[in-house]
């Protein structure tokens, strides 16, 4: 999903007066054409004469000046508007790439079935299932899963090595524990699978991660690394 092809919510401003970011969301209501707030006022003044600017205390609300008049919008569910992007850019982002600051307030969620906000990546499962995640769009949920052996990272909206995932127990969601080490401590280590040749574990840290070998090959324990079949020993695909 291209986040640039999401349209974000313009608040159409009705009286007159000052209006404080704690009232951006009384007494608004929904229409098809997004949030229209009937008690509220805009008299923000433009900087200058083209541009967007924070509202405070708000991370998902922007003023946005054309020919020096300010019109105050509100981006997507699930999206946070990013002050340091140019004019020519989208404005709203996804909250790992934005920094709030001291603007911590949103508007309220608009969960569906599926989504705890319109728009965003949310991991699915719990410590011991790590590799799915779903992509909300428009509230409409998609569920993905990670390549084999990675998990999601919700800090960073990629899959990663599951020992690098907080919420993410390696042990359990690969079903490996890295054997304790001796005198002699090595960073890395390696495992074959006992139930699958083709399979191997890497211990880093003494935190497992998983791996495959390609067609016809299988992990060689005297090599610590994948070679043909044939030269395995114990191995028959």
């Amino acid at each position: 999903m291209e986040v640039s092809s999401i349209s974000s919510i313009t608040l159409r401003i009705q009286g007159s007066g000052d209006l404080e970011s704690s009232d951006l969301f009384d007494d608004c209501k929904r229409d098809d054409d997004g949030a229209i707030c009937r008690n509220s006022s805009n008299s923000q003044s433009c900087p200058e004469k083209f541009g967007r600017y924070p509202v405070p205390d708000q991370c998902d609300a922007y003023i946005e000046c054309r020919e020096g008049v300010p019109e105050r919008k509100l981006c997507p569910d699930g999206l946070l508007f990013n002050e340091n992007l140019n004019l020519f850019s989208y404005p709203c982002q996804y909250p790992i790439d934005v920094d709030c600051g001291s603007r911590t307030r949103t508007q309220p969620a608009i969960p569906t079935e599926n989504c705890p906000h319109q728009f965003g990546y949310y991991k699915l499962g719990d410590r011991a299932n790590c590799g799915q995640f779903m992509n909300c769009d428009n509230g409409i949920g998609f569920t993905l899963d990670c390549p084999y052996g990675l998990a999601f990272n919700s800090k960073t909206y990629q899959c990663d090595w599951p020992d690098l995932v907080e919420d993410c127990d390696a042990d359990a969601y690969l079903g490996f524990r890295c054997p304790p080490q001796g005198e002699l401590v090595a960073p890395i280590r390696f495992f074959r699978a006992p139930d699958n040749c083709q399979k191997y574990f890497i211990c880093v840290d003494d935190r497992p991660r998983v791996n495959l070998c390609g067609p016809d090959q299988a992990f060689n324990e005297l090599i610590n690394a994948c070679d043909g079949v044939e030269n395995v020993t114990g191995c028959a695909i």
